[in-house]
């Protein structure tokens, strides 16, 4: 009686298992051909609107005009597609929002005309966005359960992630590390790697995309005084990543506060970058910043290459101007270690990998999908090295990021006390609430008896 018991148990969890890794193929297969499909055609468009800014200078004079149009078209028909990433990251905390069809086609238009008229941003928060806004549906279609919405909406980030950079296995890590500092949803990871693999396969096979990748060069042999160098610069690459997450969100704000219209806020940025463009004499820090990145990895990039693209792309996104940072982040990092080469006396093109991923790991609290990235693009012969940059850029940068939505699962630094569950968002008011309150302590105990 009771082997016959075990039987049947036994039977039930095999089914179920089967039964979950089929539904699963089922619904990332269709994740990845949606996400897929949307990174092809961004990519496709996005190189499109790139020629026509570079044939034609003149249409800079037009991106105050853009900005203004697509800040109405969101204030207008957008509802709460304009919390961009952080929507969908809220989403899969257990949000209640609904995450609507229509801000696949409003971030994908809002990106290419920031790119058309000259705005520097780059295109990962569109393929993320374009990812959740479809997997939302998707899911809406099978009526699926709250539990498995979270995880479509993770494969969607995937998805997005690993189609748009053609890096499946970072595309995996992505989606599940990006949710909460120090924790990762294995519960995801099945669907979250087929839907960034089919997505891949999607973009590259069936849409015949084709992504560029740079030649990290020699790799030094592991000995003490260069773990020492790369040590050093890969703290200097948490402290960028650092200073373009503050750097931006103050810039958002400021902008907020002098501009309570969005269209005159992105106006306003747009006539400010048309002014530093004039200022700087240069255009090299428009668009996603991809000739700064073959600049870096040919020995030529200068410090003020990795500083004029963080203020650019700061700038573009303050104003709210649509479009992602990343890209921008794997500018500043290689052109920062690039030009760091003749100090520290280690080869630019090394650099400008481990500078490629680091401050991109730094800003994203992503090590280990920046890790995986980092093999996928330059393969295995540096991974110590890539995994040290990777490690030390995340934990130098704090308890910041890009992504204010971001969650702590669990303290960067065991000396910190931070509540589980907390935002970046929310650690930053807090820390704001206590300097204000400080200063008002100070100025009560300043004042005469």
């Amino acid at each position: 009686m009771t082997t016959t018991k075990h039987n049947h148990s036994g039977g039930r969890l095999f089914t179920s298992v089967v039964g979950t890794w089929i539904k699963w193929l089922v619904l990332g297969s269709f994740a990845g051909l949606l996400t897929g499909s949307a990174s092809a055609l961004f990519l496709y468009s996005l190189e499109y609107v790139t020629e026509l800014r570079l044939g034609s200078p003149w249409l800079l004079f037009l991106l105050p005009l853009g900005g203004a149009a697509v800040s109405y078209m969101y204030n207008k028909y957008g509802l709460n597609s304009a919390k961009g990433n952080n929507l969908i990251i809220e989403q899969i905390h257990g949000g209640q929002e609904s995450i609507p069809l229509r801000m696949a086609p409003l971030v994908l238009v809002g990106t290419l005309v920031t790119h058309l008229f000259g705005g520097s941003a780059g295109r990962e928060g569109t393929a993320v966005q374009m990812g959740g806004s479809l997997t939302e549906w998707l899911g809406k279609r099978f009526r699926v359960s709250k539990l498995d919405r979270k995880i479509l909406l993770i494969c969607g980030i995937s998805g997005g992630f690993g189609s748009i950079f053609g890096t499946p296995l970072a595309g995996t890590l992505f989606g599940l590390e990006v949710l909460a500092i120090g924790m990762i949803s294995h519960q995801a990871l099945l669907p979250a790697f087929i839907s960034s693999l089919i997505g891949h396969f999607t973009a590259e096979s069936l849409w015949g995309v084709t992504h560029v990748h740079y030649p990290m060069g020699s790799v030094p042999a592991f000995e003490p005084l260069v773990f020492l160098k790369v040590l050093l610069v890969s703290m200097l690459f948490g402290l960028a990543s650092r200073m373009f997450s503050e750097l931006t969100h103050a810039l958002k704000k400021g902008f907020s506060y002098l501009f309570s219209n969005p269209m005159l806020r992105s106006a306003a940025g747009g006539v400010i970058i048309i002014g530093l463009v004039y200022l700087v004499g240069t255009r090299d820090y428009l668009g996603l910043g991809l000739p700064l990145i073959e600049r870096a990895f040919s020995g030529e990039a200068t410090p003020l290459d990795s500083l004029g693209k963080m203020l650019f792309t700061s700038l573009t996104l303050g104003a709210g101007f649509q479009g992602g940072e990343v890209t921008p982040l794997f500018a500043i990092g290689a052109t920062l270690g690039s030009s760091l080469s003749s100090w520290i006396g280690l080869a630019a093109p090394f650099l400008a990998a481990l500078g490629f991923i680091a401050v991109f790991s730094g800003a994203t609290n992503t090590p280990i999908a920046c890790f995986i990235m980092g093999v996928e693009l330059f393969g295995a012969d540096g991974a110590v090295y890539m995994f040290m940059a990777c490690i030390i850029s995340y934990l130098c940068s704090g308890h910041s990021g890009i992504y204010t939505s971001q969650r702590i699962g669990v303290s960067k630094h065991p000396w910190l006390s931070l509540p589980e569950g907390m935002t970046l968002g929310g650690i930053k008011a807090e820390r704001n609430r206590t300097r204000v309150q400080d200063n008002a302590d100070q100025d009560h105990h300043n004042e005469p008896s």
